[in-house]
């Protein structure tokens, strides 16, 4: 289990003690994307889903998302989230929507779980907004790519 920080030297699962690390700027982004048919991506574009505003519905969502990843994720620490933007982008090549999350925070741990957790989140809300009309949707790609701050420095994929 060496290097594993959220288990103890017994192999159990414990919240990682951070009371002893610097307080320091972080920031973490995520991406990812739902991939849909052509006409479903249309629907969103034009404002015509029957439930309303789906990427303004999904923003928000993201943002909450991200705010309780510590009621979610159960080794979390809650974090004073400092920022939390949300981008969904239609994009005609997948086609669907890109997703992508900016989370700041002043703190002793790192926001990349929040940032994961409001793609997801927001991902989720397209889906649920118009999977009456596309059951074949497919979350894909959700992943880390930027995180700076705290001991471990500076990680771009």
């Amino acid at each position: 289990m060496a290097g594993l920080t959220h288990f103890d030297k017994d192999g159990q699962a414990h919240m990682v003690d951070v009371s002893d690390k610097p307080v320091t700027a972080r920031i973490a982004v995520a991406e990812g994307a739902v991939v849909m048919a052509p006409g479903t991506l249309e629907m969103i574009t034009q404002g015509t889903a029957k439930k309303g505003d789906v990427l303004g519905v999904a923003r928000l969502a993201g943002i909450m998302g991200a705010k309780k990843t510590a009621d979610l994720i159960p080794l979390c620490h809650p974090l004073p989230i400092t920022k939390v933007a949300l981008d969904l982008t239609p994009d005609e090549d997948l086609p669907g929507i890109r997703i992508t999350a900016t989370v700041k925070t002043g703190g002793q741990t790192g926001v990349e779980m929040e940032a994961l957790t409001a793609v997801s989140t927001a991902a989720l809300t397209v889906y649920d907004m118009v999977k009456a009309v596309d059951k074949r949707m497919e979350i894909t790609g959700i992943r880390v790519t930027l995180k700076d701050g705290g001991k471990s420095g500076r990680f771009e994929a």
